[in-house]
C-alpha cells in the first residue's frame, strides 16, 4: 500500500449506477477531507459535478478524471492514492490495464467482479509483482462475494471456538432475498459467454471449482445444479446463478488463510424455491437492467438478504450460522460493503502484504466488525 498517497480511496466510476451509491455512501458516513480523504473519478468532470450535486456530497469533494482507454491516465490516478474501487465493469473488457497500474504502483484495488476465468488469468499474471510492490488487489468486494465468503470465514471461527476443528462440509443456503443483481453483474455474465464462445478452452476453468486455486484441487464438490429436497434444511432448494462465483472466493480463501477451514471442505450453494412458483428470469434476460441502471432509491431501501451456512461435522457436530443484510443485495448492500472493504484494507489491515487476495482471507474479523457497525449486516450464531 502506498502510503504517502494524496487520497486514502478514489472511487473510479463514480458517475455509474454503482459508483454514485459509493460515493453517496462515503459522503454520509465520513464526509470528505476528514477520517477518510476520498475523492470521485471519470472520463468526465461535468458528469463527476452533477453525481456530486445530486447525492449531496460536499462541494470541495475532489475530481480525477480518468479513462478504462487511457492507461497514462489510469497509471496517473492509482500513483495519487492509497487504494483505487472500480465499478467499472465487465473487468474482462475494463479492469486489466487497471489492475497492472496498481500492481506496479503499489496501490490497492478493489473490485466487484465475479468474473472467475478473468481473476484467474489476473492472479497467474500479477501475484508475484504485487508480492513485492505491496499492492493488496481484492476482488468479489460486492454482494459477490463478501457475504458467502465471510459467512464461511465466520462458521469455521465459531466452530473452531465450540468443537477444536472447522467443519469438514458446509452449506450456503439463500433463505430469502429481496432485490435485483445489478446491470453491471447481467454484463458481465454475457461478456463471459461471449469470451467462452470465443474459445472453448476457458470451459474447463469455468466450472472447476477451484479455479482461484492454483496448485491445489480438494475433494468432488457437489454441482448443486437440480432443484433437491434439503433434509438439514427442510426445505426444497434450487440452483443459485452467484454459486459459480461465490465458491471459487471460498475456496481461495481457504487456500490464502493455509486452509483454516481444512484441506478437505465441501461447499456448495443453492437457494431455497417454492416448487410450485414459476421460474424467475434468468439473469441478463430481456428487460433486466443494462449497466448504468439500477432500482428506485425504494427499492433498494426495502431489500434484504438472508443466508444461512450449515457446517456439518463427525456425529452430532453441527454450527449453523446467518448473515443478513438491511439493503437490496446488488445495489444498496454492495456499496456500502465496497466502501467499507476499502476503509478496513487500509486502516485495519495496512500491515497485510501484498497479494491477490479475498476480502475475508486479507481482512477476516475485522472487516466483520465494519460491516456489523457502518453497513447493516449482521453475523450470527443460530441455534
Amino acid at each position: 500500500m502506498r502510503q504517502d498517497a494524496e487520497f486514502d480511496i478514489i472511487v473510479y466510476g463514480a458517475t455509474g449506477f454503482t459508483g454514485r451509491l459509493v460515493a453517496e455512501h462515503l459522503a454520509k458516513r465520513y464526509g470528505v477531507g476528514g477520517e477518510v480523504k476520498w475523492a470521485m473519478a471519470g472520463r468526465s468532470a461535468d458528469k463527476l459535478a452533477a453525481v456530486r450535486d445530486e447525492i449531496g456530497a460536499p462541494a470541495d469533494t475532489p475530481f480525477v478524471v480518468a479513462d478504462a482507454d487511457d492507461k497514462a491516465s489510469l497509471k496517473a490516478m492509482v500513483e495519487r492514492t492509497k487504494a483505487v474501487i472500480t465499478t467499472v465493469g465487465p473487468y474482462q473488457l475494463y479492469g486489466a490495464d487497471l489492475v497492472a497500474a496498481c500492481v506496479e504502483a503499489g496501490t490497492d484495488y478493489l473490485d466487484l467482479c465475479g468474473e472467475p476465468v478473468w481473476m484467474r488469468h489476473m492472479i497467474d499474471a500479477h501475484e508475484a509483482k504485487a508480492k513485492e510492490t505491496g499492492a493488496r488487489i481484492v476482488f468479489s468486494c460486492g454482494f459477490d462475494s463478501i457475504p458467502f465468503e465471510l459467512g464461511v470465514f465466520y462458521l469455521a471461527q465459531e466452530a473452531k471456538a465450540k468443537f477444536g476443528h472447522p467443519l469438514p462440509r458446509v452449506k450456503g443456503r439463500v433463505r430469502k432475498m429481496k432485490g435485483g443483481f445489478s446491470g453491471g453483474t447481467a454484463a458481465s455474465l454475457k461478456a463471459t459467454m461471449a469470451a467462452l464462445s470465443k474459445d472453448p478452452s476457458l470451459f474447463a476453468l469455468m466450472v472447476d471449482p477451484f479455479a482461484l486455486t492454483p496448485g491445489f484441487k480438494g475433494p468432488e464438490q457437489p454441482r448443486g445444479d437440480k432443484v433437491e429436497e434439503d433434509s438439514d434444511l427442510g426445505a426444497t432448494v434450487g440452483p443459485f446463478v452467484m454459486a459459480a462465483i461465490n465458491t471459487r472466493n471460498v475456496h481461495r480463501s481457504n487456500l490464502l488463510t493455509g486452509h483454516a477451514y481444512g484441506q478437505g471442505l465441501v461447499y456448495d450453494e443453492m437457494v431455497m424455491v417454492d416448487p410450485n412458483a414459476p421460474p424467475a428470469p434468468s439473469l441478463g434476460a430481456e428487460g433486466g437492467p443494462k449497466p448504468g441502471e439500477g432500482p428506485s432509491k425504494e427499492e433498494r431501501e426495502t431489500g434484504f438478504f438472508d443466508v444461512l451456512f450449515i457446517g456439518l461435522g463427525e456425529g452430532d457436530e453441527q454450527m449453523r450460522v446467518a448473515v443478513t443484510g438491511d439493503k437490496d443485495p446488488g445495489y444498496g448492500c454492495t456499496s456500502k460493503m465496497i466502501g467499507e472493504a476499502a476503509i478496513c484494507l487500509i486502516n485495519e489491515a495496512f500491515d497485510v502484504p501484498g497479494g491477490v487476495w479475498t476480502p475475508g482471507a486479507a481482512m477476516g474479523m475485522t472487516l466483520i466488525e465494519r460491516l456489523r457497525a457502518n453497513a447493516g449486516m449482521t453475523f450470527e450464531v443460530e441455534a
